[in-house]
C-alpha cells in the first residue's frame, strides 16, 4: 500500500467553559466537543521523492510548512527516524477559521494516516502526544469519542451514550482568529463551580448544557452570529450555539428534514449552510 485516503471530520462544542489563564499564557478549558460528519478529504501517498509536499488549493490555507498536515508528517517522520517522501493531498470542505477544528482534524488524519500508511506502530496515545504539540483540538480527533475535553483540551474523558442528533451548521463566511478571541476575553469567575453532567440521554438535556465563553467577545465584533443564532431558533431548532470562536453557529434538530430546509433557507441567505449528523 502506498496511498490511503481519509475522512477528517469537523467538530462542534456543546459547552466551552474558559476557566482561567495558565501562567504559559494558554487558557485552562472544559469542553463537551462533537464529532460531525462534515469532512476533510486527505489523501496521503508515498513518494520516490524526498521530502514532505501539501497541496490544497484553497484559499487562506497553506500549501508549505505552514500548513499543519505538513507539520504533522514533519513531526511523525521525526519521531519515527523515517525519510520518506510523501505527498499529502486536502480537499477542503469544512470552513476555514471557523471553530470547527477543520485544521486540527487534518492533522490528525494526517498522524493516524502516516502512522498506518508505513506501519510505524504508534498507538493513539502517543499520537495524541505528539498532536497535542500541533494544535490542543488535535488528540480530541485522535481519541473518536465524544469527550469532555479539560486543560488546554488533551485531558480527554469519553462521553458515553450521547445521541445522534441533526444539526443546522451555518457560517457566515467571515474568519475569527482564535487568538485574538482569547487576547481579547474577560475571564468571569465560578465557572469551575459549576457541574457538567456525564451524561445526556435526549436532545434536551443536551440543549441544557449549551453554552460558550468565548460569544462574549466574538458576538459583539460579528453581530451576524445572534442573527444566525436567532434565524435557527425560529426555524425550529431547539437550541443554538456558537461553535469554538466562531463564527460558525450549529442548532440542535430533532430530526433531519427540519435541520435539513432551516440549512437550505439560510444557504440562500448566501452563508455557507450545511445539514449534518453527529458521529
Amino acid at each position: 500500500m502506498n496511498s490511503l485516503t481519509l475522512k477528517a471530520p469537523a467538530k462542534v462544542n456543546y459547552r466551552l467553559d474558559v476557566l482561567r489563564r495558565r501562567p504559559d499564557g494558554y487558557h485552562d478549558l472544559r469542553m463537551i466537543m462533537q464529532r460531525i460528519d462534515l469532512c476533510d478529504e486527505i489523501t496521503i501517498t508515498v513518494s520516490d521523492s524526498p521530502g514532505i509536499r501539501v497541496s490544497c488549493g484553497r484559499e487562506g490555507v497553506p500549501d508549505g510548512p505552514g500548513n499543519i498536515a505538513w507539520r504533522a508528517a514533519d513531526a511523525l517522520l521525526g519521531f519515527a527516524g523515517k525519510a520518506v517522501g510523501l505527498d499529502i493531498a486536502i480537499t477542503k470542505n469544512i470552513p476555514v477559521a471557523a471553530g470547527l477544528g477543520g485544521g486540527s482534524s487534518d492533522g490528525a488524519a494526517v498522524l493516524m494516516g502516516v502512522n498506518e500508511l508505513l506501519g510505524l506502530g504508534f498507538s493513539d496515545e502517543r499520537l495524541m502526544e505528539i498532536g497535542v504539540k500541533l494544535g490542543a483540538d488535535v488528540p480530541f480527533f485522535i481519541f473518536k469519542k465524544t469527550a469532555l475535553a479539560e486543560g488546554v483540551g488533551e485531558v480527554l474523558t469519553a462521553l458515553d451514550g450521547v445521541p445522534t442528533v441533526w444539526l443546522a451548521v451555518v457560517n457566515p463566511n467571515v474568519h475569527v482568529s482564535t487568538a485574538w478571541v482569547y487576547q481579547n476575553l474577560q475571564l468571569t469567575s465560578g465557572r469551575s463551580e459549576v457541574k457538567i453532567p456525564r451524561f445526556y440521554g435526549s436532545v434536551a438535556e443536551l440543549c441544557a448544557v449549551l453554552a460558550n465563553d468565548l460569544e462574549s467577545v466574538t458576538i459583539p465584533r460579528y453581530p451576524v452570529i445572534s442573527e444566525i443564532k436567532a434565524g435557527l431558533l425560529d426555524g425550529g431548532a431547539r437550541g443554538a450555539l456558537m461553535s469554538g470562536s466562531g463564527p460558525t453557529v450549529f442548532g440542535l434538530f430533532d430530526d433531519e428534514s427540519s435541520a435539513r430546509r432551516v440549512a437550505e433557507a439560510m444557504a440562500g441567505r448566501g452563508w455557507f449552510a450545511v445539514a449534518v449528523r453527529t458521529l
